[in-house]
Order: C-alpha cells, then structure tokens, then sequence
C-alpha cells in the first residue's frame, strides 16, 4: 500500500501531471480529462449516498469503489506494454460490467415502466442520482473520444456506459419504483 506523506508536491506547478505508467503530460490531456470526470461522478455518487440507504446505499459503495479502479485503469496507457510494466496494472473487467447489469435487470423488473421520459427530481435521492447519471454520460463521451485515438480497456468503456443506465433506473427506484417520478410533459408551458 502506498503512503501519502505529503499531498502536494510542486510537480504540477507548470501545468503538467503524471499518467500511471510515468509519463508527463499537460493537465488538459484528454486521459486526465476522462479520469478526472470519473472522479467528478464518484463526488456526486457521495453525495447521493447521503441520502442512501440499505442495498441502494451498498451498491453505490460499490460502484464508489469501481470508479477508483476504473480511474486507475484510464490513467495508465497503453495496454499493449502490461505484461512488460514489472506489474500488472489494475484493469476494469467484465465481471464489474456484468454485475451493473444484474443490478440493471433486477431494478427494471421493479420499476413501473415508462409511458414519458422522466424529468429528474422526486426525492432528494433520485434527484441525485440524476446528477450521478448526467456526470457518468459526459465521462463515457471523454471515454469514447480518447478511445478514438489512445488505447482504452474495452471492459473500460463498457463499464462507463452501463454506469448511466443504472443510476437511471435506481433515481426510479428511489422515487417508489417509479411511482413518484417526475414526467416531462410535452409542450406544457406553449
């Protein structure tokens, strides 16, 4: 385990930072854009968990910790050089990916089903939730858009994009399966 003596340590003063494997590069890179706004939907599930509680509550505390695991894997490149880093670095698996989707299927069967898209809001739970999944949605677009050009774990990406359908469905169940959503409602204020 690492120790972190000392929380600043002046190697980013001039706007560059380290990925896992060493390399420097700008603050703006797009890998730490998309590691830093996985970092931004592990704030906002926090903030969700304040209002959590039970399995919802356990699941975040999950999916909290995947979000480290998924940030560690995005900040460390190149997945062709693995077996050459003396190491094996912490990647994303489909074992993470299927059990978002169990927890998926398990809430759909829950929930009333949709006759309107739902507008975020209800409890202060499921309005949460709706901040998780918006914050997830623009991660997964970073995600994609360093894929598009640099190395990214399939598993990775998968991950990502289930994280939005979960906290989806679990605002719903936070709004007593869904009975209490909120229901946009087309051209309402004309």
């Amino acid at each position: 385990m690492v120790v972190l003596n000392k929380i600043y340590t002046r190697s980013g003063d001039a706007g560059q930072t380290a990925l896992g494997n060493g390399t420097r590069v700008p603050k703006f890179d797009d890998r730490v854009n998309a590691y830093g706004t996985v970092d931004e939907v592990n704030a906002t599930v926090g903030l969700a968990r304040l209002h959590a509680t039970g399995a919802i509550d356990a699941q975040l505390a999950m999916i909290q910790n995947d979000l480290f695991d998924l940030g560690a894997d995005l900040c460390r490149p190149d997945m062709a050089s693995d077996a050459d880093a003396g190491y094996t670095p912490l990647r994303m698996t489909d074992t993470q990916v299927d059990r978002l989707e169990s927890e998926i299927d398990v809430m759909t069967q829950a929930v009333e089903p949709l006759r309107s898209f739902v507008l975020p809001g209800g409890s202060a739970l499921s309005a949460h939730l709706h901040l998780c999944r918006t914050v997830s949605r623009r991660a997964e677009r970073l995600c994609v858009a360093l894929a598009a050009h640099e190395d990214v774990n399939p598993a990775a990406l998968k991950y990502v994009n289930r994280l939005s359908d979960w906290f989806f469905q679990a605002s719903r169940i936070a709004n007593d399966d869904g009975r209490a959503d909120v229901l946009w409602v087309p051209g309402a204020n004309r």
